[in-house]
């Protein structure tokens, strides 16, 4: 079997949510599952490795996935940016989450897995009614104080949530303000 039957067969759902987000995505441990028997069954063993780089003062993850037979080896590389700190992470969390996200999109461009929607999932031949203005959004929204640690911790900002919501400022300087759980 070439890589390109294994990109073929590879099939990943994106079985994971985010409810902050309201959004499906696949994990780097999902598309490990899924490929696993394909490779086993292709006679190809899988090795992810990440290095650490210095870049611009910044540290990067850089990882690497590879798989061989012993007489063929493909390879696809890519980069996370690991942040200067996270609310809520130690050290080693940042770090992790980092190489975990450059792996998948390791894993990504090996496989020729394409992160964006399906280009049938954007056409409407089912035309659903659009909605006409942004939802609100303010401190009555039971996601209110889940978006508030959001922000706080920097998962979000607050210019993804006026893309997202309408928002008013004062909800504004409170979602920016100190987090109190």
């Amino acid at each position: 079997m070439k890589l390109n039957e294994i990109q073929a067969k590879l099939k990943v759902p994106k079985n994971q949510f985010n409810s902050f987000g309201k959004y499906n995505y696949r994990s780097c441990e999902d598309i490990i599952e899924a490929v696993k028997p394909i490779l086993n069954e292709a006679g190809f063993s899988l090795i992810l490795s990440d290095t650490v780089e210095f870049i611009g003062g910044r540290v990067y993850f850089k990882a690497t996935a590879t798989i061989t037979n012993g007489a063929e080896t493909y390879s696809a590389s890519s980069y996370a940016r690991e942040e200067e700190s996270k609310k809520g992470m130690d050290a080693s969390q940042i770090s992790g989450t980092a190489s975990s996200y450059a792996r998948k999109y390791a894993l990504n461009g090996l496989f020729a897995i394409d992160d964006a929607k399906d280009s049938d999932s954007t056409n409407q031949h089912e035309s659903k009614p659009q909605p006409t203005a942004k939802a609100v959004f303010d401190a009555k929204n039971p996601k209110f104080k889940e978006a508030h640690k959001a922000i706080y911790e920097k998962v979000y900002t607050i210019e993804q949530m006026k893309a997202k919501y309408t928002i008013s400022e004062e909800t504004i300087k409170i979602l920016t303000s100190k987090y109190v759980d």
